[in-house]
């Protein structure tokens, strides 16, 4: 299948600098495509990349000013464009066939909505509900209690413990555990004793877990995962913490028991979050800080974390002070010291 420039730019708007004829028949990126192909620019980190491709066209901002041998279509978000023509030229997605496969055990006081896909070897506990047009892994594990909204995907082998409440839209990636007990213990006469779980998750609407996630249920009360919010593989969240709507948490972050996370919060990377703090809207920490105290809004960097500036000026004094001991050293010397 190909597509003229003309028509990309017919779906996608902006301006074409090029062939209108130009026949486009696959999409990568600027270090991977070759002729025929179309690629997008947005950063200028990657203008050698940009000045390298052997794309025949690419997708720049409104404003690009870069002379490039490529055709160009200017628009207003060069990654959202690209992104649809990847859509055209990608396989038809995998479709799940609705009905419960012969393999799977379903539960007879659970209750299924329509079009409902159980793949092979799922269980469905007693008086768990799935809302219409969801898809059930092979090999998932849904509670007793468990309700899941409606156009939701379980991927295979994820477990969702008793009473869970997943909204819609939500998607589950492979290998993740929603509603495991939350760490509690207490010490009783010298011995570790398991401090009952007793509470909830509850996983609001539009949200997206990766893979291999872990999420605790709350000791009383629930676990939070508000509207929009989206986690990376092998993140791990303890119980009773509440994580507001729209933020997004990168893989390996650990956060402890209670935390409140405000709305449009970015974690990156290795992020680790002590109990019972409270973070802000709109605050972003970059990978592998230490959140040991409540913060909020602005960026946050290191290990304790503080402001992001305040940690680069740390990092630089830091790095000079190599050549200060030697300045020291020397005017010891001078002294007689």
């Amino acid at each position: 299948m190909g597509l003229t420039l003309q028509q990309l730019v017919d779906n996608a708007g902006g301006e074409l600098i090029g062939d209108p004829t130009l026949t486009i028949t696959g999409a990568a990126s600027l270090s991977e495509a070759t002729p025929g192909e179309i690629s997008f620019f947005t950063n200028r980190k990657y203008i050698a990349l940009l000045r390298k491709t052997r794309a025949s066209a690419i997708f720049v901002p409104s404003d690009f000013a870069e002379p490039v041998n490529a055709a160009q279509i200017r628009v207003s978000n060069p990654a959202k464009a690209f992104e649809q023509v990847v859509l055209k030229f990608a396989p038809k997605p995998i479709t799940f066939a609705p009905g419960t496969h012969p393999s799977a055990i379903v539960h007879p006081s659970a209750q299924l909505g329509e079009r409902v896909s159980i793949q092979p070897l799922a269980v469905i506990e007693a008086g768990a509900k799935i809302g219409d047009d969801s898809i059930i892994g092979a090999g998932s594990y849904i509670g007793q209690e468990t309700v899941i909204g409606s156009a939701c995907h379980i991927y295979p082998n994820v477990t969702i413990r008793e009473r869970s409440r997943i909204g819609s839209r939500v998607i589950i990636h492979s290998g993740t555990v929603v509603g495991a007990d939350g760490f509690g213990f207490e010490m009783v006469d010298g011995r570790h004793q398991k401090i009952q779980q007793l509470g909830i998750v509850q996983i609001d609407d539009d949200v997206e877990i990766g893979a291999n996630a872990t999420i605790d249920r709350a000791r009383f009360g629930r676990t939070w995962i508000q509207e929009g919010v989206k986690i990376d593989n092998l993140v791990q969240i303890a119980h009773n913490v509440v994580i507001g709507k729209n933020t997004v948490i990168a893989a390996q972050t650990g956060i402890a028991g209670s935390v409140q996370i405000g709305q449009r919060v970015l974690i990156g990377g290795q992020v680790g979050v002590i109990g019972h703090i409270e973070i802000g809207d709109n605050t972003a920490i970059g990978a592998q800080s230490g959140i040991s105290k409540n913060i909020s809004g602005g960026a946050w960097w290191a290990s304790p974390a503080v402001p992001l500036e305040e940690a680069k000026q740390q990092i630089a004094w830091v790095r000079r002070l190599g050549k200060l001991v030697a300045r020291v050293k020397e005017i010891e010397k001078k002294l007689g010291l």
